[in-house]
Formats: structure tokens, sequence, C-alpha cells
């Protein structure tokens, strides 16, 4: 028995076929233009209104409050976007070569065995052009001036760098007790990131405790950052902090591998 549960979330009503071909369960985002064989964030107990801000946790939210509790218990729980895919094999394929439909995954993996969580593969964040650092991370080299070297390029320049001087020190101030401390380690001393918002997770009390965390600092940040927002890299801030937040708890709070994921537009690909 194969019992693994993905959804796949999308913005265009029209890839349901396609969605539907893969097995995964099709999840329509912060839109009313999705048809009823759809799950859509905007039913029920919902923030459908912040996922222009929370991206894809605007479902999180919803499969917290709404569908959680009643999934069979040690199902693996995944997520993918229409433009990003888990593979199968745990030898990555190129962007280029890589067939939605042939090559994404499809059944719990053997290496899986001893972990009950998934990360997608880390980006190196060392790896910028140096006209790209200079072009967008002057204020941040200043408060940082280790990062003219590459093994100064850590997560939270990166995020400076990218999304404003000094957010993420704000925000981290507004973590609980336990986190605080342990994700500001995490920021200032990685230079990798797992990528894209995106586990797997066979723990549904692993993953009700995440809910519980991110959305109870959401509604702090909420306080400070509001939603008046201009330009994708602050209109999704709430996103991207996340992004930099998940694998730092499930790192901590779980055994974890990571996986491989390939970026391929699901619009693009034939059935």
């Amino acid at each position: 028995m194969n019992n693994l549960l993905v959804y796949c979330l999308c913005l265009d009503n029209n890839l349901l076929t396609k969605v539907k071909k893969l097995n995964y369960v099709p999840v329509g985002l912060g839109r009313d233009n999705f048809s009823e064989e759809w799950l859509r964030d905007n039913t029920k107990i919902n923030i459908s209104e912040k996922n222009p801000f929370y991206g894809e946790h605007s479902f999180h939210y919803w499969l917290w409050k709404n569908k959680l509790d009643n999934i069979t218990d040690g199902t693996w729980i995944g997520f993918c976007t229409y433009r990003r895919f888990w593979n199968q094999k745990k030898d990555k394929k190129n962007n280029d070569t890589f067939n939605i439909f042939k090559d994404s995954l499809k059944e719990v993996p053997s290496e899986w065995k001893n972990f009950d969580t998934i990360l997608a593969d880390k980006i190196d964040l060392t790896n910028l052009k140096w006209m790209k650092v200079l072009k967008y991370g002057k204020l941040a080299l200043l408060r940082n001036p280790k990062a003219i070297f590459k093994d100064g390029r850590n997560i939270r320049f990166n995020f400076d760098m990218f999304h404003g001087n000094g957010i993420l020190d704000k925000a981290i101030e507004l973590l609980n007790e336990e986190d605080k401390e342990d994700f500001r380690k995490f920021v200032n001393t990685n230079t990798s990131i797992n990528q894209c918002n995106l586990f797997i997770c066979r723990s549904k009390d692993k993953i009700k405790k995440y809910y519980e965390t991110i959305f109870e600092w959401f509604e702090k940040l909420e306080q400070i950052f509001g939603f008046n927002l201009e330009g994708y890299s602050k209109i999704r801030i709430y996103g991207f902090l996340s992004e930099r937040f998940l694998p730092y708890w499930f790192m901590k709070n779980s055994n974890c591998i990571e996986w491989p994921i390939s970026f391929k537009d699901l619009n693009t690909q034939s059935v």
C-alpha cells in the first residue's frame, strides 16, 4: 500500500486534468475561479485573503483547521506546486530533461524508512555573482562586511540583500523563546538553505506543532509588517520568512533527509 498523499498547489483551474494524472490532490490558491473538483483555500475556516502575502501557507492554514485531523495516521503528507516537483529517485534529473509525469514522486522511496520528514535539497547561497552582490547587497554588506567573502554569505545576509535590511532580525525578535536564539544562530551560521517552502512528513503531530508555531509567529509579525506592502520581495515577506524558518524547525524537531526537487512548469508539460 502506498501511503503517500501529495497536495499540488496551483493558481490555474486549467491544470486540473494534469494534477489528477499525477494522482496528487489538486489545490486552488487564493482565487474564486476553481471548480468544485479542487480543494480550495477560500472555503471553510480560511485565511485565503492573505495568500498574496503568505503564499503556500494560506493552504497550510486551511489544512490545519479543516483536514489534517482526518488524514490516516502514518500517511506521508507532502506538498508540491505547479512549478516545483519532488523527484521519484534520489539522483536528480536535469530540469531540462525532467518529465513531470514520468519522473515525479509516485510512491514512498525505500530510502525514507528511517526518517519522518523530507526537505527539498539545499541551494548554495554563496554562488552569487559579485555584480549582483553589489547591485542588491550594498546595505547588507555594511551590516555584514564578512559577506565580501563567500563563506560570509549566510542566510541572514541573503535575506537582507533581497528582502530588506534588518527585517529578518526584527522578525526573529518576535519568535517564541524556545526558537528565538536557535533560529538566530541558524541564519547566521548557514550558507545554504532547503528551498521553496516544501516538505513531506509522516507525523501529524509534528505538522500540527509546526503550524501552531509558524502561525503564532505570523500573527505577531502582522502587527509590525501589516499588509500595506509594495513590491514582490515585500508583499511576500511572510512567505520568504517561512522559507527560512521551515527547514530550521523541521531539522530541529524531526529526523530529516533531503530529497531532490525539479523546477518544471506544469503548464508547459503535455499530458
